[in-house]
């Protein structure tokens, strides 16, 4: 059963149908709309590259390009499928790509895509564009991994000679940090509508999220050991206090300020940490993620999915292709500092990368830190199924995680009240489940 737009959300889209009216008229057909995520005006120069070439190949058919901030892309595409004025091709993760394809806001590519497209990209990363209702409701772009950027200085203090690899270490890696040097190991927020590291991380300690019914499955022994290790880390002070009311972004803050030993981020923050903290740029090392026993790390994708409202799905597509072929991405995420969902494309940077000969220290640390990234791809995948809902999931388990840290309850009833939760939610919204 799909879910019901929510009171908020037709108003929303009604004021935006009205601001639309008052702008420039959408004339259909003349040319495909492409909307992207955060890319602008860094990347100006690399869309006008690949317009003009794109262009000069369909010359009937332009593209317009809109590049949106994070934050309001989920509300100004909801209004834009409401106003029947959706873009022809948009730049969107996998979670929302989930929840819209849900509601029937996306068209399975499948019928529109040539037998052999699959083959082009890593497999992992193709897998979670696919849904298993709605079938192929993206193709995949670009991606991050996930590294453990490590403050050297802050280690040797408390005589800690390698970073912890799995998340069993720790509890033992957090408290040396703390009793040595005042500072924290790690910062993972569980602030609900923020990052989905957390999440990520259960599943990396073995908890399975949902069933096949899409119940919790959840409220198991390994749940609530993972519930018992945060809540038991955070009630230790040994985790910072503003993980429950900060997000993933204070992460950096507090690494940059020599506050934190370990930041779980990837290889392109090391180019702002060189600029905001000189010093502590200049003590930090990249080393693998941190994971759990079989040592799989998480991927961040960014996906392009096409709008059901759209007439030019073909051609959508097409330049969805195109946009991801291993030329251009190739490119892109050498300008990006971050990695292809191209097989050829990532063995092309992979390649460069080891060969390049870096000249400064700062050079010589992200090379490594993306080299490594590249590396650690290998043992990579999508850990959080990109599911109708995952984000009401993620909200469910955060707050009840939120509780039993802040000692209002304990950790075992959390994971009992977050399964109650969710079971509540997914017999309403998939009653034949």
């Amino acid at each position: 059963m799909k879910q019901l737009w929510t009171r908020r959300q037709i108003l929303l889209a009604a004021a935006a149908g009205s601001l639309a009216a008052c702008g420039r008229p959408t004339m259909p057909g003349q040319e495909l709309d492409l909307w992207t995520l955060q890319l602008a005006p860094k990347f100006n120069p690399y869309f006008a590259d690949l317009l003009a070439d794109w262009t000069r190949s369909h010359p009937g058919l332009p593209v317009r390009w809109t590049d949106l901030p994070w934050g309001s892309v989920e509300r100004k595409l909801l209004a834009a499928v409401f106003a029947r004025t959706a873009p022809d091709l948009v730049n969107l993760n996998p979670p929302f790509a989930a929840n819209l394809a849900s509601k029937g806001g996306l068209s399975d590519l499948s019928p529109l895509l040539t037998s052999d497209v699959e083959e082009r990209y890593l497999p992992s990363v193709w897998q979670a564009c696919r849904d298993d209702e709605a079938g192929q409701i993206a193709i995949p772009w670009y991606l991050t991994v996930r590294l453990s950027l490590v403050n050297r200085s802050l280690l040797d203090q408390a005589g800690i000679a390698t970073p912890p690899r799995y998340w069993s270490e720790i509890p033992d890696f957090a408290r040396r940090l703390r009793d040595k040097t005042g500072r924290y190991g790690l910062f993972v927020t569980v602030v609900p509508d923020d990052s989905a590291e957390m999440l990520e991380t259960l599943v990396q300690m073995g908890v399975q999220l949902l069933d096949d019914r899409r119940r919790a499955a959840f409220d198991r022994p390994a749940g609530r050991r993972a519930f018992r290790f945060w809540t038991d880390l955070y009630r230790a002070g040994l985790l910072p206090r503003e993980v429950v009311s900060q997000g993933q972004r204070r992460a950096i803050e507090l690494f940059q300020s020599g506050d934190l030993a370990l930041a779980a981020t990837g290889a392109e923050f090391l180019r702002s940490i060189q600029t905001n903290a000189p010093g502590v740029a200049a003590v930090t090392e990249p080393h693998p993620p941190l994971t759990g026993p079989d040592g799989t790390a998480n991927v961040a994708l960014m996906t392009l999915a096409v709008p059901s409202q759209s007439h030019r799905r073909e051609e959508a597509v097409d330049f969805a292709a195109y946009l991801t072929n291993a030329a251009n991405q190739t490119r892109f995420a050498t300008e990006a500092r971050v990695l292809p969902s191209s097989r050829q494309a990532l063995m092309t940077i992979r390649n460069a990368l080891e060969q390049e000969q870096p000249t400064t220290a700062a050079e010589v640390q992200i090379r490594a830190a993306r080299l490594l990234s590249a590396q650690t791809l290998e043992t990579a995948r999508v850990l959080v199924p990109a599911l109708p809902g995952i984000k009401r999931l993620q909200k469910i388990l955060y707050t009840q995680l939120q509780k039993a840290m802040l000692d209002q309850i304990g950790s075992d009833q959390a994971v009992v009240s977050a399964a109650e939760e969710w079971n509540q939610y997914s017999r309403s919204r998939w009653p034949d489940a």
